[in-house]
């Protein structure tokens, strides 16, 4: 549902914008009606909408079967300052808002001939970011309305969700993350220059840097004592308008 909500706004932005943006006449900011980019600033704001999936990333002590991750679309709404340095390099800070869910899939080779339920064998992992990236964007030269760019950086989120603090673990049914996550990101998008706004559709990949796994009390847990390290990873597609 999600995902299609971002594809109805995109599709209606490009719908609205299509005959501003294939026109050959450039758009310029008109000082006296507030409208077309604003490039030039030293700073500007603007604020985005997006959606997300997110995965885990597992490294294992032994050789086991995987634990399998069942991805959910997720939701992205936040803020963007940006710093102009020069036409061509930008510094950004995009705080934001990301909700999320995983599931967690175990086999039964995980649990060493163990009877189990079928709630032993699943995980749900909810996740509430609050999402602050630091990125460097480097733009080529504007052509016509169009101008791409790619952009990098690193980020930290805090996790509303993760119940590191939780004294119950997995033997509870309780699966704990860790609260503060630290994340490299990469990406691309272009910068659509339109009569009254300048829009933005972009994709970028974010990568977990620390482990986020909390473990069970019991050292030979199913759960997590085969988990060596546990990184998120995810795919944001974000759509701008500043």
């Amino acid at each position: 549902m999600k995902q299609f909500f971002a594809l109805i706004l995109f599709l209606f932005a490009l719908q609205t914008s299509s005959a501003q943006l294939f026109k050959k006449e450039k758009v310029t900011y008109d000082a006296n009606q507030g409208r077309g980019s604003t490039d030039n600033n030293l700073l500007r704001w603007g604020y985005y909408l997006g959606v997300s999936n997110y995965d885990f990333n597992f490294d294992y002590n032994e050789d086991l079967r995987d634990i399998y991750v069942r991805r959910n679309p997720g939701f992205n709404v936040g803020l963007i300052g940006n710093l102009r340095i020069n036409s061509f390099l930008d510094l950004r800070l995009e705080p934001g808002l990301m909700i999320t869910s995983r599931e967690l899939i175990y086999s039964q080779s995980h649990f060493n001939g163990m009877t189990v339920s079928e709630n032993d064998l699943t995980r749900e992992v909810k996740s509430t970011y609050i999402h602050v990236p630091l990125l460097l964007k480097v733009s080529t030269k504007r052509i016509n309305n169009f101008k791409p760019f790619i952009v990098g950086g690193f980020s930290t989120a805090l996790n509303l969700s993760s119940n590191e603090t939780n004294p119950e673990d997995n033997s509870s049914g309780q699966f704990r993350t860790t609260k503060n996550n630290i994340f490299y990101e990469l990406g691309f998008g272009i910068d659509l220059y339109l009569y009254n706004f300048k829009f933005t559709p972009s994709i970028r990949g974010v990568f977990g840097i620390n482990d986020e796994l909390v473990r069970d009390k019991d050292p030979l847990s199913p759960w997590t004592s085969n988990v060596a390290s546990m990184k998120t990873r995810a795919v944001f597609i974000n759509f701008t308008f500043q």
